[in-house]
């Protein structure tokens, strides 16, 4: 993936962005450079706190494909602001317990405020917020957590195409520096899994190098992890508790190598929203 990104290093700032993604996008980036410059689809979450959630459509439906039914020690590694903790604690089991975590001071307060706000007291007291660099989790515990949200750092397009400042200082290497810190992250989060739990991967970044290059490099590294969506036309239907908690109608997405993505020109403005689940094996 470096030498690929290596090889597209001249391209730098705003047209430099353009032939990159219409690169790798041809005929249809037009389409989906208009939907990321347009409004986001969002879908208002009501955990049953005192007040409600908006975060777009396509987070709902990637945190909500992480099987959560049996689930004890529940981990969101990356988890503020907080839209996707509050999806996974509204539809988690009532004895499970939800970690979720943020590097940053600044984001962990704001994700505490956003459960504070939005869980109910039952909910939010099976919740710790802790703050602490992801990367660094498999070197204080490993195999602990029975399912992992992971929700990776990423380029996120839809923010830099709106920010005449962030496009401008555009380039390849934000992707490839990117890559490095998700690879760590991942790295880690698969080595805190347990035995038999499940990961959930996603980012909100367009490109494969982001998406399923970092995939590929996880099976590479632990050949016996199993990507569960590899192959698979439609991701699985979405639970039906999630209508208790929004009247927002969910996206669909397409398939991907490994996972599924939601792209916002052909879902009225969700996403961009990658999603990819692997699994640990049993112990034999």
């Amino acid at each position: 993936m470096s030498k690929k990104i290596r090889e597209k290093e001249k391209l730098r700032g705003e047209s430099g962005f353009e032939a990159f993604y219409s690169g790798l996008f041809a005929e249809r980036w037009p389409a989906l450079k208009e939907a990321l410059c347009g409004s986001p689809r969002y879908a208002e979450w009501n955990a049953g706190g005192e007040k409600t959630y908006f975060l777009d459509a396509g987070s709902v439906a990637a945190a909500a494909a992480l099987p959560l039914k049996g689930a004890k020690n529940i981990l969101d590694l990356c988890a503020a602001p907080g839209g996707k903790a509050l999806v996974l604690a509204s539809l988690m089991d009532g004895d499970a317990r939800l970690t979720a975590n943020d590097r940053s001071v600044s984001r962990k307060q704001r994700l505490l405020k956003v459960c504070l706000d939005s869980l109910p007291q039952s909910v939010y007291e099976r919740v710790s917020i802790v703050c602490s660099d992801g990367a660094k989790w498999c070197v204080k515990r490993s195999e602990y957590f029975d399912r992992i949200l992971l929700d990776a750092p990423c380029s996120s397009e839809r923010h830099i195409i709106s920010d005449s400042k962030y496009l401008l200082e555009w380039s390849p290497s934000r992707i490839r520096t990117l890559a490095i810190e998700q690879w760590a992250l991942l790295s880690s989060a698969y080595r805190v899994l347990s035995p038999g739990g499940f990961l959930l991967y996603s980012t909100c970044s367009l490109s494969s190098y982001e998406n399923d290059d970092i995939i590929d490099r996880l099976l590479t590294k632990f050949p016996q992890a199993k990507a569960v969506f590899q192959g698979e036309k439609q991701p699985p239907p979405l639970i039906d508790a999630i209508k208790k908690f929004t009247r927002a109608d969910m996206p669909s997405a397409e398939p991907s190598k490994y996972g599924f993505h939601i792209l916002p020109d052909r879902q009225n403005g969700a996403g961009p929203l990658f999603f990819a689940l692997i699994q640990k094996p049993e112990l034999i």
